[in-house]
């Protein structure tokens, strides 16, 4: 790359970066105390940087429901962000479903992530509760039948691995979009280019809701291969690289998992991507790190002087 390329490159960057990005936090619903503590430390070092919204998990069999919804209505009252209970379809039938959506409502909860959730702990392989909702996107005409929510659904870049195709996984997902969902998060990925392909293809095929990328920062790698494994995500080779021998220096470890993210959503933004959901694992330090890079900031209130002046 010559001078004058290198100077377009980091222009073009830069003046991508100026433009301010959206940004929303995942979180998951603690277990004890302590992971309650790790928990709303996160969310108050988070909060400054003014989310458009924070979501709490459900569990990927629906086991944290009672959890869930004390920690959706814990930051529904005791701060000012925007909370967003995730719903699935497994373990309930549809009314009941359909209640806890009408619980929401009625506490003004206005936003939902509706997802078909995961197959219960011993059973092979997903099945549909009897008398529930089958599929996610029946979970949206559901939901939208309590009140018209704003909904945000799953999407997957690297194909779901339950899919039969890529296509079918792609009808899928518009099927969601017309059943009346708002809004696409990506699972994670590592490569910009599997986001950017898919954002292509979702064009050609139709949709226009807002399709957001979904960013896990790494903080420990052998888990996040467990759970790429679990949902179909691709972990290159120099990925792995990246992490090697580093499994008793966390402190090494966060900085290259910072490194990471940060190349990947500035690629993003080079790219005219202005919103970005970030897989927190209930952690701050990274996920603040890769906002700041990304030019959020928390907004600097007016000091005395300054009004006077």
């Amino acid at each position: 790359m010559n001078a004058s390329s290198l100077a377009d490159h980091i222009g073009g960057s830069l003046n991508a970066l100026a433009r301010p990005a959206q940004i929303s936090f995942e979180f998951f619903p603690p277990a004890d105390e302590k992971m309650e503590q790790t928990l709303w430390e996160s969310i108050q070092r988070l909060a400054p940087l003014r989310p458009r919204f924070v979501s709490v998990t459900y569990g990927a069999d629906g086991s944290t429901r009672e959890r869930t919804h004390r920690a959706v209505m814990r930051v529904l009252h005791e701060t000012s962000l925007l909370p967003v209970p995730h719903l699935t379809c497994v373990g309930a039938d549809r009314e009941h479903v359909l209640d806890i959506a009408r619980t929401y409502w009625k506490a003004g909860i206005r936003h939902i992530v509706a997802l078909r959730g995961d197959a219960p702990k011993g059973q092979a392989t997903y099945q549909p509760h009897p008398g529930g909702f089958a599929y996610a996107v029946d979970l949206v005409r559901g939901l939208k039948s309590v009140g018209d929510f704003e909904i945000s659904v799953a999407a997957y870049p690297e194909v779901h691995p339950e899919a039969s195709s890529a296509q079918s996984d792609l009808d899928n997902l518009k099927a969601k979009i017309e059943a009346g969902a708002d809004r696409a998060i990506t699972q994670f990925f590592f490569d910009p280019e599997t986001f950017l392909r898919f954002r292509d293809r979702c064009i050609a095929a139709g949709i226009t809701a807002s399709l957001v990328p979904g960013i896990l920062p790494i903080t420990r790698f052998p888990q996040m291969l467990k759970i790429a494994a679990r949902c179909g995500t691709a972990v290159p080779k120099w990925l792995h690289q990246r992490f090697e021998g580093l499994e008793e220096d966390a402190d090494t470890r966060r900085l290259i998992g910072a490194a990471v993210a940060i190349a990947q959503v500035e690629a993003l933004s080079r790219e005219g991507i202005q919103e970005f959901h970030f897989y927190t694992l209930n952690r701050a330090d990274l996920t603040y790190a890769i906002c700041h890079a990304l030019g959020v900031r928390p907004k600097r209130e007016p000091t005395l002087a300054t009004v006077r002046a």
